[in-house]
């Protein structure tokens, strides 16, 4: 059996942080997915889904994320009753996520300029340079060493067809 949701969306409120009578934490969001595709009228609609998240990466997303942040959810779908304050069955469909991903950094989708977390941002982008730089260094060292290997090629422009057979091949 197989019951797994990966979703990307943005949050349409603050996470709603809680914690049960034991001290552990518990968070409630709902996300906006666009649909791919565009109805009668020419315009995208969007799926509203409730997500919860427990322990400590719910506290992540209350103290990190906020109404518009785009996220990306890891996760299951999970179905509960419960019966409501007028007595009847209410029926919940929610997706449990195992991991929520931070896909924009703080305060950046809807200010795009700097705020409080300004100096986050520039550390942000510094290391996100340092990472580009690292990168590039290692394809460098990666080219030179595939020259390298070429250079010790002994099939490098020798011409001449190699003898195999179809017991040879792997496949």
């Amino acid at each position: 059996m197989l019951n797994r949701v990966v979703l990307v969306g943005r949050l349409t409120k603050d996470p709603d942080l809680r914690y049960t009578p034991n001290g552990v934490a518990v968070a409630n969001f709902t996300i906006a997915v666009n649909r791919p595709f565009s109805n009668q009228q020419g315009n995208r609609e969007a799926d509203f889904i409730n997500c919860v998240v427990w322990r400590r990466p719910a506290e992540n997303l209350a103290n990190y994320m906020k109404k518009g942040s785009l996220i990306g959810v890891d996760g299951r779908v999970q179905t509960r009753t419960f019966e409501g304050q007028d007595g009847k069955t209410v029926f919940v469909t929610e997706i449990v996520a195992d991991s929520v991903q931070f896909l924009e950094s703080k305060g950046s989708s809807s200010q795009g300029g700097q705020d409080s977390s300004g100096s986050q941002q520039n550390r942000n982008q510094n290391q996100f340079q340092n990472k580009t730089s690292q990168n590039q260094n290692q394809y460098q060292q990666n080219q030179s060493q595939n020259q390298n290997q070429n250079q010790d090629d002994p099939f490098k422009n020798n011409g001449e067809p190699i003898d195999i057979s179809d017991d040879d091949l792997p496949f």
